[in-house]
C-alpha cells in the first residue's frame, strides 16, 4: 500500500528539482556573454535529456541495484525488483534522475564559452552513466561510505561536490577564455552581459531548493517526519538568507562597493553548505553554516581567478566544489546528535573528511580519463576564431539568441597596454594623478585661417548614460535646443579606473555610452565646453570627452536655407 502523502510530496518535489535546469540555465547565461548565450541554453537542456536515457540504461542501476560496497550492479533499463520504503519504484526513479541532471548541469557554468557542444554532450552522458552513479552508491546506494555512517542529506557531496570537481578539473584541462587574463598575468573581469537573468535563476534556483532539501525526507507520513521537513525547510532558507548578507559585507569592505553576482553567488553557496546537514543541525548551526558560505565563496572566487588561474565564469566551482565541501564538513560540526561541538568528539566528523576525500579522488581519477579520451579524440576546446565570434554563430549556427532585441555585449579580446587606446591626450598607462584627475577631456581641430573660418562648429560629447540629463539641462541653460543623441560603444583600455567585478578590475575594452551632437554659430564654443565640463566633471575615469570640429557648411533639407540660418528652429 502506498501513501499518497508520501507519492505526491516525492513527485511535487522531483518537479521543482528539475525546475532547477532553468534557474541554472538563467544564472549561467547572465554571467556569461551574450554572443554564447544559446550554447548555453543548449547545455542546460541537453545534460537534462542526455542525462535521462543515460541513467535509465546503466546509472540507476549502478546507484541502487545491489548493496555491495563500491558498486551496486548492473541493472539496464531498469527492469529488477526495488524496495524504496513505500515509494513506486518509479516514482523514486524520477526522483533520482533529477537530482542525477542536477551534479551534471553544475559543469556547464564553469566550462562555458569555450568547450565544443560535442564534447559537453560526451562527458555530460559519462557523468550519468557512471561518475555520479558510482560515488551516489557509496552515499546513497548503501556503499561503503553509507555503512561507515557517512552523512550527506540532500548532496553536498553526492551531488553539488561531484559536480564541482568536474567543473575545476574541467576548466583547467581547458585554459582560461582569451582575454582572461593579460600580459601581466593580471585576471581581467569580463562581466556577465545580463544580471537580470542571472538574479532570476538564482531566485528559480532557490525557490527549488526546498523541493531539492525538503524533498528528500521522500515521506511526509507522521509527525516526526512533518517536523523534520520544516526543519529542513527552515534551515535551507536561513543558511542561505545569512550566506547572502554575508558575500554582500564581504564584497562591500573588500571592493569598496556591494558586488552584484558574487552576492547572488553567496546565496547558492548558502543552499549547497546547508544541504548535507540541513535535517541534523539546529537553526543556529545552519546560520553559521551560511554566514561562513557566504564569505568562503567571495575569496574562493579570488582564489581561483587570482592564484589558480583556473577561469571559471560563473564561479562553480566556488559555489558547488567548495562549499559542498564546506557543508559536509560543517554537519560533522554542527550536528547536534553527532557533531564536535555539540560533545560527540570527532568519529562522526572524521567519517565526514574521510568521503569528502574519497569522492575527491574518484571524481578527479575518473572525469582525467574521460576528459583525456575526448580531448584525444573530438577535442575539448573550439578554435580562436569560434571562441572570438562566439559559440552560438559556430557551435549552433545562430546569429543571435536576442534576435528583435538591442544587446550591449563587450567583446574582449588581448590588448597591449603600451597599444594606442584613443583614450584621449594623455596615456592613462603614464600620466600622473593630476592629469587623471582631469577626467573631461577636450580635443579641438586646428583653427582655419579666417576666410575659410565659417564660424560654425560642431561639439562631439561622449558620456555615460546617466549623466546625459544633467549635460542636455546644462546645455539648454546656454541656448541650446537642438541636439543629436545617439547610442555608441566607447573603445579604450580603463587602467587605473578601479573598478570591479567578482574580485577582478574592469577593463573593458567596450563600455556603453552616449554622443551628444550639436553645432553652433553664436554660442561661443568655450561656453558649450564650459557648460559640458561642468555637469559631467567628477574627477572619475570615464567622466568622458569633448571633440570640437570646423563645420563648412549646414544646409536645412526642408527649406533650402543654409549655414547660421539653417541651424534656427524658428517656423
Amino acid at each position: 500500500m502506498y501513501n499518497s502523502a508520501d507519492v505526491t510530496w516525492t513527485l511535487v518535489a522531483a518537479f521543482m528539482v528539475f525546475f532547477m535546469q532553468a534557474g541554472f540555465a538563467l544564472c549561467e547565461a547572465g554571467l556569461t556573454r551574450a554572443k554564447n548565450t544559446g550554447n548555453i541554453l543548449m547545455k542546460n537542456m541537453m545534460d537534462f535529456c542526455i542525462g535521462t536515457p543515460c541513467y535509465w540504461l546503466v546509472g540507476f542501476g549502478v546507484m541502487f541495484a545491489g548493496t555491495g560496497a563500491f558498486i551496486g550492479g548492473f541493472d539496464p533499463f531498469i527492469q529488477g525488483s526495488y524496495d524504496f520504503g513505500g515509494l513506486p519504484l518509479w516514482v523514486y526513479v524520477v526522483f533520482q534522475t533529477v537530482f542525477c541532471a542536477t551534479a551534471a548541469t553544475i559543469v556547464s557554468g564553469s566550462m562555458a564559452e569555450r568547450t565544443k557542444f560535442s564534447a559537453y554532450c560526451l562527458y555530460s552522458a559519462a557523468i550519468s552513466l557512471i561518475v555520479y552513479p558510482i560515488s551516489g552508491h557509496w552515499i546513497w546506494g548503501g556503499g561503503w561510505l553509507s555503512q561507515l555512517g557517512f552523512h550527506d542529506f540532500a548532496g553536498s557531496t553526492a551531488v553539488h561536490f561531484v559536480g564541482g570537481v568536474t567543473a575545476c578539473l574541467g576548466a583547467w584541462m581547458l585554459g582560461p577564455r582569451i582575454g582572461k587574463y593579460g600580459k601581466d598575468g593580471r585576471a581581467r573581469a569580463i562581466p556577465g552581459h545580463n544580471l537580470t537573468a542571472m538574479a532570476l535563476g538564482v531566485f528559480i534556483l532557490w525557490f527549488c531548493w526546498f523541493g531539492f532539501n525538503g524533498g528528500s525526507t521522500v515521506s511526509m507520513t507522521g509527525d516526526d517526519t512533518m517536523v523534520s521537513a520544516g526543519l529542513i525547510c527552515f534551515n535551507t532558507n536561513l543558511a542561505a538568507a545569512l550566506a547572502t548578507c554575508a558575500a554582500l559585507i564581504t564584497t562591500w569592505v573588500r571592493y569598496g562597493k556591494p558586488d552584484v553576482s558574487l552576492t547572488f553567488n553567496g546565496a547558492l553557496a548558502g543552499l549547497v553548505a546547508i544541504t548535507a546537514g540541513c535535517d541534523m543541525v539546529d537553526p543556529f548551526g545552519a546560520a553559521i553554516i551560511g554566514i561562513v558560505a557566504g564569505v568562503l565563496v567571495v575569496f574562493s572566487v579570488e582564489f581561483f581567478d587570482n592564484v589558480a588561474k583556473i577561469d571559471d565564469p560563473v564561479g562553480a566551482v566556488s559555489v558547488h566544489c567548495v562549499n559542498g565541501a564546506w557543508g559536509t564538513l560543517a554537519t560533522g560540526l554542527f550536528s547536534t546528535s553527532q557533531g564536535v561541538f555539540y560533545g560527540h568528539g570527532f568519529t562522526f566528523f572524521g567519517i565526514q573528511v574521510l568521503g569528502v576525500v574519497s569522492v575527491l579522488v574518484w571524481v578527479l581519477v575518473a572525469m582525467f580519463i574521460i576528459f583525456t579520451l575526448i580531448k584525444k579524440t573530438v577535442g575539448l576546446r573550439v578554435t580562436q576564431q569560434e571562441e572570438i565570434d562566439g559559440l552560438d554563430m559556430h557551435e549552433h549556427g545562430l546569429a543571435s539568441a536576442y534576435a528583435g532585441f538591442a544587446i550591449s555585449d563587450a567583446t574582449y579580446a588581448e590588448l597591449d597596454v603600451n597599444e594606442n587606446t584613443d583614450l584621449g591626450e594623455e596615456d592613462l598607462a603614464k600620466a600622473s594623478p593630476a592629469q587623471v584627475a582631469a577626467a573631461v577631456k577636450v580635443q579641438k581641430e586646428a583653427p582655419l585661417p579666417a576666410d575659410l573660418d565659417s564660424g560654425m562648429h560642431k561639439v562631439s560629447i561622449i558620456v555615460q548614460l546617466a549623466k546625459f540629463d544633467a549635460l542636455k539641462q546644462a546645455l539648454n541653460k546656454v541656448g541650446v535646443t537642438g541636439m543629436t543623441v545617439t547610442q555608441v560603444m566607447g573603445c579604450g583600455l580603463q587602467k587605473g579606473s578601479g573598478e570591479k567585478y567578482r574580485g577582478a578590475e574592469v577593463d573593458a575594452t567596450l563600455l556603453p555610452k552616449v554622443k551628444v551632437e550639436v553645432v553652433i554659430s553664436k554660442i561661443p564654443v568655450e561656453t558649450i565646453i564650459d557648460a559640458a565640463t561642468k555637469a559631467l566633471y567628477t574627477g572619475h575615469i570615464g567622466d568622458g570627452k569633448i571633440f570640437v570640429y570646423n563645420v563648412a557648411k549646414v544646409v536645412k533639407v526642408r527649406t533650402g536655407e543654409q549655414d547660421y540660418a539653417a541651424l534656427q528652429d524658428v517656423e
